[in-house]
């Protein structure tokens, strides 16, 4: 049996589990997050993938029921990090699934929102848009979401129509008491501004300080505008890291198992895992510079992830993209997490 690790807690800062449903089978899954948390790492973000990115990764869960075994196994937040409202699903049916796992894990969950990649969404044929479309559809999801949550509360129907979605007259039947905050996925500095008008909250991953200081400042504008105070809204972070024994095998590891991470391009448009691996065998070690942190240096990696904490993230969900996952987890929460500082 393993003992959990003392950890100092960290005032309104968590640092939780990415749990990477496209490199690990649903049990393995469950099993990490639950390590994870015994070594001090609290909630949970799981990836919403039906393809993984390369066939080297092997893997590509249902996000819904591993959140569900999760929630079991677990007692700190949980969300899909992130699901698209857009394309597999219709926006409803992502409410339905968020509302009941709230209802089951109350206080719990939140609800991740993105707008989609070709590899994940294509699977239903039918035309895929460029950006703008997809972010449009995007927004218009998360306010017929957040419509649906408030009048399932309240125990009132109501039915939609926009330019993309159509929702007959209906509610949700399981609904919590509270809905679950809407937290959307942006990179951008116009979808920051109407993240921040619209949703409850931010997440966005790792990139260069200046660039999130931008996301930042337009997300805050956005949610001014809508009369909300941006210091109370969550803005969560989602951190690649490449972590093992040696530099070498923490390089090995990233090269066949993350090779997505050094791959300098947007990647919304690819519909394979194997057209994937066909521009992996182009990546090279110094690729990932500025994109991955490379090192068996733990301290190396405890000042990395402090820069975005400084920055002002509340919460950090952390991926060690090696299969390594346990051997990461104790040292990360021994020699790591103790150390960071809000």
């Amino acid at each position: 049996m393993i003992l959990p690790v003392t950890v100092t807690p960290m005032a309104d800062l968590t640092i939780g589990y990415a749990a990477m449903l496209e490199q690990f089978a649903p049990g393995e899954v469950v099993g990490y997050t639950a390590l994870a948390e015994q070594h001090g790492f609290s909630g949970c973000m799981a990836a919403d993938h039906f393809q993984p990115w390369v066939p080297a990764q092997g893997e590509a869960s249902f996000v819904w029921n591993v959140l569900a075994a999760v929630g079991e196994r677990t007692t700190g937040d949980l969300g899909p990090g992130v699901t698209c409202p857009s394309f597999r699903f219709h926006p409803a049916l992502v409410a339905q699934a968020s509302a009941t796992l709230e209802a089951m894990y109350p206080g719990r969950h939140w609800l991740g929102l993105g707008s989609g990649e070709a590899l994940n969404e294509h699977v239903v044929g039918g035309y895929w848009p460029e950006v703008g479309e997809r972010s449009g559809r995007l927004f218009e999801a998360v306010e017929l979401i957040k419509k649906l949550f408030d009048a399932s509360v309240a125990g009132k129907d109501i039915k939609h129509r926009g330019p993309y979605f159509t929702m007959e007259t209906s509610r949700l039947w399981t609904m919590p008491e509270t809905p679950p905050p809407v937290l959307v996925a942006t990179a951008g500095p116009i979808n920051a501004k109407r993240t921040g008008r619209l949703a409850d909250g931010m997440i966005t991953v790792g990139a260069p300080l200046e660039k999130i200081e931008g996301l930042f400042a337009r997300f805050a504008d956005g949610a001014r505008e809508a009369g909300k105070d941006p210091d109370a809204m969550p803005r969560v972070l989602q951190l690649h890291l490449s972590w093992a024994e040696t530099d070498e095998q923490a390089l090995a590891n990233a090269m066949e198992q993350w090779p997505n991470g050094g791959m300098k391009f947007a990647k919304g448009d690819i519909r394979s895992p194997h057209d994937f691996a066909s521009m992996a065998a182009l990546v090279r070690p110094e690729d990932f510079e500025g994109r991955l942190l490379i090192t068996s240096d733990p301290d190396a990696h405890r000042a990395y992830i402090q820069r975005f904490v400084d920055l002002g993230f509340d919460r950090v969900y952390l991926h060690n993209v090696g299969r390594n996952q346990a051997e990461w987890i104790e040292v990360f929460g021994r020699e790591v997490l103790p150390k960071l500082t809000r």
